[in-house]
């Protein structure tokens, strides 16, 4: 299970192909500005809560919730909760009205989460959790690009999460194109090739078949963990043992997520 070993703290020595970032920083004013905007704290207008109980009616227990801290504490949470998931013990936790209420404010989620588009794989339910609990992004294939770096930079510089994953998955779709593309020579259309020269680099040339496809999956998260490692900005964060990078898989077949070192 993915609570099993230590949360893998992916360092420096890891480092490769670190992705191309836009250059030029923001501005202090407009940083502030942006973090206000997407945390939720900036204020609300009085006409955009129409119907809401004052904020000072929310139960105690919906502002008091335990949550997980650390890298450690996360991926116990996330093991927990695929558990229930996996065993049709859902909780659906987090989406009362008074919890609803209180992430009118902000919000403070545990665990980042990149994973693939896959319709049969939300990390909101593959983990049993509820609202405000994951920040996730997804791509195909969890590819890495501009808006998915920028994504996951805001998650870990501004909100401060203690813990990103990468999640690949059985039978992934892209990996599969990119796999039978490079095979037969074929050029996928302009958008989906893109995806396709992403992963490539993590094509497993050692096995054939079926078995290319599936080794080829956990490579491509090994590779996207590794580029994320290299991030100046993010690898700050693994040397100080404020954040852990890790790779993972959810199987379809059994419901299961397991790390991938």
């Amino acid at each position: 299970m993915i609570s099993d070993p230590a949360p893998h703290i992916a360092g420096r020595a890891q480092r490769t192909a670190p992705v191309t970032k836009a250059s030029g920083a923001t501005p202090p004013a407009r940083r502030s500005l942006l973090r206000a905007a997407l945390t939720g704290t900036a204020v609300l207008g009085a006409g955009l809560a129409v119907g809401a109980a004052p904020a000072a009616a929310a139960p105690t227990d919906a502002t008091a919730r335990k949550r997980p801290t650390d890298a450690d504490e996360a991926l116990r949470e996330l093991a927990a909760g695929n558990r229930r998931w996996r065993t049709l013990h859902e909780q659906h936790p987090h989406e009362s009205a008074a919890v609803r209420q209180t992430l009118a404010t902000g919000q403070h989620p545990f665990a980042l989460v990149l994973g693939c588009i896959d319709s049969r794989v939300p990390p909101e339910l593959v983990f049993d959790q509820g609202l405000g609990d994951l920040m996730t992004v997804r791509s195909a294939g969890q590819v890495l690009d501009e808006a998915v770096l920028g994504s996951l930079a805001y998650g870990v510089l501004e909100l401060g999460i203690p813990l990103l994953m990468v999640l690949g998955h059985q039978s992934c779709g892209a990996v599969r194109a990119t796999v039978e593309a490079d095979e037969s020579g074929a050029h996928l259309p302009d958008h989906i090739q893109y995806l396709a020269d992403q992963i490539s680099p993590a094509i497993d040339r050692g096995v054939e078949g079926e078995a290319r496809i599936d080794a080829t999956i956990d490579a491509n998260v090994r590779l996207v963990r590794a580029r994320l490692a290299a991030e100046p900005d993010l690898a700050a964060k693994v040397d100080s043992g404020a954040l852990a990078i890790v790779g993972a898989r959810y199987e379809l077949t059994t419901q299961r997520v397991h790390r991938i070192g």
